[in-house]
């Protein structure tokens, strides 16, 4: 089984969805379906239907979460330091062309949310950023063209 790097808090995270769902989503889903079929013939009863199939995609989630969560490799990012982007580092970039400030960290595939300013290890931008120094220019693939940023700080912890 290969593992998957992630930071303690997002293996946090999906934990704790894992264990909503399985001790408050999965309960209700099942009182729903109960709930339906008592309403008689289930082969017109949309609500039956729709509870099976909200059934049928929690359980794959489950699945899916129960998989992530034993493959999961927890990287100290308290313990990281030094001078080159790696795994768990907050990166400031500048861009090049709008002079504008940004601050992503980089961690695992399942715990990006750009909203969090959390970006996939895998992402275009954190492979340009990987083993790169303050005052480093990366150039990166975007829709619109390639975006240059400049490295402006790379923290840890």
């Amino acid at each position: 089984m290969q593992k998957i790097p992630m930071t303690a808090e997002g293996l946090a995270r999906l934990e704790e969805e894992l264990k909503q769902l399985k001790a408050e989503v999965r309960p209700a889903i099942i009182r729903a379906i109960a709930e339906a079929r008592s309403h008689g013939d289930l082969s017109e009863n949309a609500e039956y239907h729709a509870a099976r199939e909200r059934q049928s995609f929690v359980e794959g989630r489950i699945a899916e979460l129960e998989n992530i969560v034993a493959a999961a490799e927890v990287i100290d990012v308290s313990r990281l330091s030094g001078d080159q982007v790696k795994f768990g580092a907050r990166v400031t970039l500048i861009d090049e062309e709008t002079e504008e400030q940004k601050t992503y960290r980089i961690v695992g595939t399942y715990e990006a949310d750009m909203k969090e300013g959390s970006i996939s290890i895998t992402s275009p931008l954190a492979k340009a950023l990987i083993g790169r120094k303050v005052g480093e220019s990366v150039e990166v693939p975007a829709p619109g063209g390639a975006r240059a940023y400049e490295i402006a700080d790379i923290r840890f912890g």
